[in-house]
């Protein structure tokens, strides 16, 4: 039976929320506190609780993040891709853990720096504010995925949204494995396999032979499928 964990809710300090506002343009504009860190395909950039002492905004790559609950098994909370931050936490400890999916480039945000930055770049706190409102609408529509839908149904919507945060033309390159994906979906990689042949038999999608691309040939009915 599948095992659907409590939403994780960001409850953003104070003195965040200072005259922060929703910014059209949530991609944090670059600050002088910043530092460049590289890691390879798989490495881990933080684990579940440690001590939580910087936040990050993707650059290049793509970003897992994810619990191992208490039966081992994994649960992945969500991909992250560049324009997006994350590891920002409400207490000291990490609540997550991260790893790169494929080679990232990450610039690494103190999180003392960020207070300090509430009052001298307010503009750059306020997009930092409209990047994780925009993290948390796609964590509460995650387990809304979780608990309603059907496997066709989350494949859809998965799919649909990392072509919009990708690319928006209808063919994406998965930089995640299909256990990734079963792990985000909460269904197995089986499941996952013959979900995908179903949307293909539909014409719905198309999966081009060794690659990890999937093409989206009928986003109307994709979009049934999601609603």
């Amino acid at each position: 039976m599948q095992t659907i964990s409590a939403p994780h809710v960001i409850q953003f300090p104070a003195w965040m929320a200072r005259g922060a506002t929703r910014q059209s343009d949530t991609r944090p504009a670059s600050t002088p506190n910043e530092a460049r860190r590289s890691f390879a395909k798989e490495a881990g950039i933080f684990a579940q609780g440690d001590q939580a002492q910087s936040y990050y905004r993707v650059m290049a790559g793509t970003v897992r993040t994810y619990r191992v609950l208490s039966d081992g098994r994994r649960q992945i909370d969500a991909f992250h891709v560049p324009g997006d931050i994350f590891g920002i936490e409400t207490g000291g400890v990490r609540s997550m853990s991260a790893d790169a999916v494929e080679p990232v480039t990450l610039l690494q945000y103190r999180n003392q720096q960020l207070a300090e930055l509430a009052t001298d770049d307010p503009e750059f706190v306020q997009q930092v504010m409209g990047a994780m409102l925009q993290s948390l609408e796609r964590a509460q529509a995650h387990i809304m995925l979780l608990g309603r839908k059907s496997a066709v149904e989350k494949l859809a919507t998965f799919l649909l949204g990392i072509s919009d945060r990708l690319s928006g033309l209808g063919c994406v390159d998965l930089p995640m494995s299909r256990i990734d994906i079963a792990d985000h979906l909460g269904l197995t990689i089986e499941t996952v396999s013959r979900s995908l042949t179903q949307l293909e038999r539909a014409r719905y999608i198309e999966l081009p032979a060794h690659r990890r691309s999937i093409i989206l040939k009928n986003i109307s009915a994709l979009r049934r499928l999601d609603s």
